[in-house]
């Protein structure tokens, strides 16, 4: 087997193999953030997760409008009141968003019909 033969069999060996590898670990990452699944109610939230214990670090909100009308996500930084993700949801839509939550905690709430603030403000430090 010559040189050209040799290097053009390990470039397809490597074209072949860095996709597999490349998508093993974005799934890999993916599963790494804990998802918090929300469901917007008239004028309320439930949440399938326990909430209580969380700590610092990367969030997917996942929240389905069961309002029956739009209705909408926003959800801050507690201490802070930056809004980390906000967007509306059609009847039966379901939205997500990636946040990342630190110790100062985090509220959310439907800032298009009227809800409480849901307010976490016991985030304990991160992992590490």
């Amino acid at each position: 087997m010559n040189h050209s033969t040799r290097t053009h069999i390990k470039n397809l060996a490597l074209s072949l193999v860095l996709p597999v590898a490349l998508a093993f670990s974005a799934t890999a990452t993916a599963e790494d953030i804990t998802r918090i699944h929300l469901e917007q109610h008239n004028g309320y939230f439930a949440a399938e997760e326990t909430l209580a214990d969380l700590k610092a670090g990367e969030y997917e909100f996942v929240v389905t409008n069961k309002a029956g009308k739009v209705a909408g996500f926003q959800v801050q930084n507690h201490r802070t009141e930056e809004t980390l993700a906000m967007f509306p949801l059609q009847p039966g839509e379901t939205g997500s968003a990636r946040v990342t939550i630190s110790e100062d905690g985090f509220r959310y709430r439907c800032p298009i019909n009227p809800t409480p603030w849901y307010e976490l403000d016991n985030v304990g430090p991160a992992d590490g």
